[in-house]
């Protein structure tokens, strides 16, 4: 099309320049020649004299008040796009012609780069809707081994609560009781967790202290003795927030056993709570081996563990959780090779 306009400029020129010759007779010929002048109604012309005085203008739009500078401006414009076309007057005197590109010809220019968005913005669209789906279905997937496993695990759950009962009435040790008990009640929790997997949990204000408080007390029974927790917070205040302490407990149990495993069973966990404005942040230290900055963005993936045993999915569900559950944030605050990992929850109050 450039090739194009070039052409047509030049026959324009040509015309000006014959309708200028003093040979020029047939009235038809003028009409002819004035056609090919007045049908350039796209292409911007500007027209000087040998000493650079502009003589006339074509397809610019001009206002009276600014016209001498919009013309020199534009005539700097068309010298740098392309070379003048001389149009030969006479023997003494020549014209030269100046042109820029027609308004549908830079438009033009813009059709690649507006036709590869177009393919970009289609490409990122199936990408996100094909990771939407598989979002989905592995979400489903989730759900179904949630509620299965729930579904599973009520019928020996009341078997064991039937048996216990039945131990109560037996000459038996009133602590091997308690305990059996203990670990019935466990079994119930967390079937209860599972067969919340996938529905909106009720949340209720509570003072997440006390959930974290029940949920340490529990690990520290079942924890080795070289384990140490340290609750760091002020045990009068109240750290009132939106909660399912059943789901969120499992989040505190969560970071602290992948704890636990970090600092192979002993070392000290530090969970401190904190308050800023209208968030409560939960922080959950440990001394263990660390996490390699490799490794950062890539924790809360299901499958990512460290251990030779595991199914990696400890930190993806206590994301899902906080963040798809409670309306919180999760994220890997610090860690440092063979000095430990604080991970923080920030949680909105009520």
């Amino acid at each position: 099309m450039a090739t194009e306009e070039r052409k047509s400029v030049e026959l324009w020129a040509e015309a000006t320049q014959r309708l200028a010759s003093p040979d020029l007779n047939s009235n038809q010929d003028i009409t002819f020649l004035n056609n090919i002048i007045v049908k350039n109604t796209s292409i911007p012309i500007i027209i000087t004299d040998s000493l650079n005085n502009i003589n006339g203008n074509r397809n610019i739009t001009l206002n009276e008040s600014n016209k001498d500078k919009v013309l020199a401006r534009e005539l700097e414009k068309m010298k740098e796009q392309n070379a003048p076309i001389i149009i030969t007057i006479s023997e003494h005197e020549k014209q030269y012609l100046y042109y820029r590109d027609s308004i549908m010809l830079q438009n033009l220019k813009f059709y690649p780069i507006v036709q590869f968005g177009v393919i970009f913005l289609f490409i990122l669209v199936a990408y996100l809707a094909f990771s939407s789906s598989r979002k989905a279905e592995q979400n489903q997937v989730w759900v179904g081994m949630s509620k299965e496993t729930a579904h599973q695990l009520g019928t020996p759950i009341s078997s064991l609560m039937a048996w216990v009962e039945l131990l109560k009435m037996q000459n038996i040790d009133e602590k091997l009781i308690q305990e059996f008990e203990k670990d019935t009640q466990r079994l119930q929790k967390i079937t209860e967790r599972f067969s919340k997997i996938g529905s909106i949990p009720e949340l209720v204000p509570t003072d997440v202290a006390d959930t974290i408080r029940s949920t340490v007390e529990y690990l520290k029974t079942r924890s080795s003795a070289k384990v140490r927790f340290v609750l760091d917070f002020d045990q009068e205040i109240v750290y009132r927030v939106p909660l399912n302490s059943a789901l969120f407990s499992w989040v505190i149990e969560n970071l602290c056993k992948n704890a636990i495993d970090a600092m192979n069973n002993a070392g000290t966990i530090q969970i401190t709570i904190s308050e800023k404005a209208d968030q409560v942040f939960i922080d959950v230290a440990d001394t263990g081996k660390g996490i390699s900055k490799a490794h950062f963005k890539t924790v809360f993936q299901p499958g990512f563990t460290t251990k030779k045993r595991g199914w990696g999915l400890g930190l993806s569900l206590a994301k899902r959780i906080v963040e798809n559950y409670h309306k919180g944030k999760i994220f890997l605050k610090h860690s440092e090779i063979n000095k430990g990992t604080t991970f923080r929850i920030a949680l909105n109050k009520v």
